[in-house]
This record gives structure tokens, sequence and C-alpha cells, in this order.
């Protein structure tokens, strides 16, 4: 059985046709996110800084909707514009998870992301007990 979670309208709107999340058994697959500012829904383009922040607090929202957080989180996919944020990124990303309990991880270069964003982070979870 699937479950299909999406944020209420004023917290995270859709950018596009999707579900914030989908949980199949004992798995949460969040769609990766993009560093949209939740009260407007218009992505924010500043620093790496400021971006990839407000990545990971999304991701923190959508975790908390689906009643979970980082430390359930088995797998990261991080898609970047330009590898010179690489270290940057990798600064904010790991300061929320333990640092024993890392993720396995995968961080692809791109020409480009939606909104023309530098960062975008999707995750795998894992729910069961």
């Amino acid at each position: 059985m699937l479950e299909y979670i999406t944020l209420p309208e004023d917290i995270l709107p859709p950018v596009a046709p999707y579900s914030h999340a989908v949980r199949a058994g004992d798995f949460l697959f969040v769609t990766g996110q993009l560093s949209e500012d939740p009260a407007t829904g218009k992505v924010v383009v500043g620093s790496i800084e400021e971006q990839t922040l407000r990545v990971m607090e999304n991701l923190k929202l959508v975790l908390e909707h689906a009643g979970t957080g980082f430390q359930n989180v088995v797998m990261v996919r991080i898609f970047v514009t330009d590898f010179r944020f690489f270290e940057i990124v990798n600064k904010i990303y790991a300061s929320y998870f333990a640092s024993d309990r890392l993720p396995s991880r995968t961080t692809v270069g791109v020409m480009g992301l939606a909104g023309l964003g530098d960062v975008e982070i999707d995750l795998i979870v894992y729910c069961g007990t």
C-alpha cells in the first residue's frame, strides 16, 4: 500500500505535480527539495550557504510531517550545479546527521535545476522498526 504525503498548501506548496514524499512499505521516498521559501513558494537564489540551509530545512519539514527524521535516512542524492560548492554543501549537510550515522550518498553535478537553484537533495528513509 502506498501513502502519498503532501504538505499543506501554506507550507512548501508544490511547484510541479508531485507529492512531497511517498511511503512504500517501510520506506519513505522524499522528493528532491530546492531552496524554496516555505512562506512564498519561490526558490531562494542566494548564496550556496543560504540555499543549502533552506534545502535541509525543507527536507526537515517533510520528514517531520511524515513522522520521521534525519536519523532514519539511509540514502541521499545531492545535485549541484557547480562542484566548487561541494565542501560548503558538505559542511551544512553533515550538521544535520550524527557523525556515526551518516547515510549512503551520491553527489551529481548537473547543468541546471528547476527554479534556477544551485542545490537539490532527495532522500530515501527507512521507517520500519
